[in-house]
């Protein structure tokens, strides 16, 4: 039974014990997230010729954040329905479920025609990583593995759904290019877990897989008896071909995983700040996926009860769409191929300048991020004598490089690596 005198007498203070209204006040400051505060850095910058090629978003060639012409037509048309702002439910609103799985596994997809694949709409790609964490954290095991290096989000997201946060090698630093050797190697000899994979242009190296590596990649995984759970982030945006990006997520099914994938909408749609995403499995047949859908709904409530509508229902509208499908499409390679460019002459500009060093990597690296090469101490030099500002790692966005600014970015990075 309740009882208010024993409430109030639990509120009285232990003898010698700290009044609880001041346990908050010795919280210590925490240290600032490293790409918000390169930003702020950037904007307290008052050098005209100031750089930033921190931020992971996408920018014209004037440098400016850019709205997709068939996001706003979709968006036109959304708005124009009238619809309600109701709750979409726990699993967001289906029609963009379909349609992002029919835009990741294809729409000729045997797994997806006999309903093996299932998910939920999800908060971007980093809502769906951590409903993946905390789902796996109760039904699959404590640990999961990541490439090394791997997006700089992904350790503290899956530490903070309980997990051990391992790594496999992926990256020959020495050689810019991706170590298949020892990233084959780890793989084989770690004890069965989940394997996190980035499907297309891995944050932040750039570097992928060719087919053939991705069909070793999967056998391995085979064969040690690893869980597969991909990050699609870039589908359309890494290479321009939406099909061509999706081609590592699709073998995988092909070769009979029973796997997990988020996939995000904030790149190749730039559909940043609505937090547009999609988390989805491939069960064994069909009980199990909705058996797996039904848990990662139970994760989700508590958390963030619902997913918002807005964004969901502008990529609904373009895939429902052939017409604005295939503008986005074309719209998506455009980004694209202004990325590629931008390498070109990237690596051009340091060739011509005469620099010693091999710049190859930066054009056979692919997707938003070039990984430079360059050390954490050359990276404070551009900061402070050149007022160009990256990360520590030397991860580059290509997003931030334009035709205007490429001549300083690469003569600054020229004088830091002689």
């Amino acid at each position: 039974m309740f009882s208010y005198a024993r409430t109030i007498a639990l509120r009285q203070p232990l003898i010698g014990a700290r009044s609880f209204s001041a346990v908050l006040t010795s919280v210590p400051a925490g240290p600032p997230d490293a790409i918000i505060g390169l930003t702020d850095a950037y904007n307290s910058s008052t050098a005209p010729h100031k750089v930033n090629v921190g931020v992971g978003a996408y920018r014209d060639d004037s440098g400016k954040p850019y709205v997709l012409p068939v996001v706003k037509e979709a968006e036109a048309r959304v708005v124009e329905k009238g619809l309600n702002k109701e709750y979409a439910g726990i699993a967001g609103i289906a029609g963009f479920v379909d349609r992002s799985l029919e835009f990741a596994y294809g729409k000729s997809s045997d797994a997806l025609k006999s309903s093996r694949v299932k998910g939920v709409q999800t908060l971007s790609g980093t809502g769906g990583l951590r409903v993946w964490g905390e789902f796996w954290k109760k039904f699959g095991g404590d640990g999961i593995l990541l490439p090394d290096p791997s997006w700089g989000n992904h350790t503290p997201i899956f530490k903070n759904s309980g997990l051990d946060v391992g790594t496999y090698r992926y990256f020959d630093y020495k050689n810019s290019k991706l170590n298949i050797d020892g990233m084959l190697e780890d793989l084989s000899k770690a004890s069965p877990t989940c394997v996190l994979l980035h499907a297309c242009a891995h944050n932040p190296t750039g570097c992928d897989p060719d087919m053939g590596q991705w069909k070793a990649v999967s056998d391995v995984i085979k064969e040690a008896g690893h869980y597969t759970f991909f990050d699609c982030a870039y589908q359309g945006f890494a290479s321009g071909d939406a099909e061509k990006d999706a081609a590592s997520i699709r073998m995988f099914v092909d070769e009979g995983h029973d796997m997990a994938l988020v996939q995000s909408y904030s790149k190749n749609f730039g559909l940043y700040g609505e937090r547009v995403g999609c988390l989805s499995v491939v069960g064994s047949d069909v009980e199990n996926a909705a058996n797996i859908v039904s848990q990662l709904k139970i994760c989700i409530r508590p958390n963030y009860s619902n997913p918002p509508v807005h964004g969901a229902r502008i990529v609904e509208e373009v895939l429902s769409d052939a017409k604005l499908e295939q503008e986005f499409r074309d719209q998506c390679k455009d980004m694209s191929e202004r990325i590629i460019l931008m390498r070109s002459l990237l690596r051009s500009t340091l060739e011509g300048l005469g620099s010693t060093k091999s710049w190859d990597h930066i054009t056979s690296q692919i997707g938003m991020f070039c990984f430079s090469g360059l050390s954490a101490e050359q990276v404070d030099r551009l900061k402070v004598e050149f007022d160009i500002f990256c990360t520590r790692d030397g991860r580059i966005s290509m997003a931030g490089v334009t035709q205007s600014n490429v001549e300083h970015l690469a003569a600054s990075i020229h004088e830091v690596t002689k």
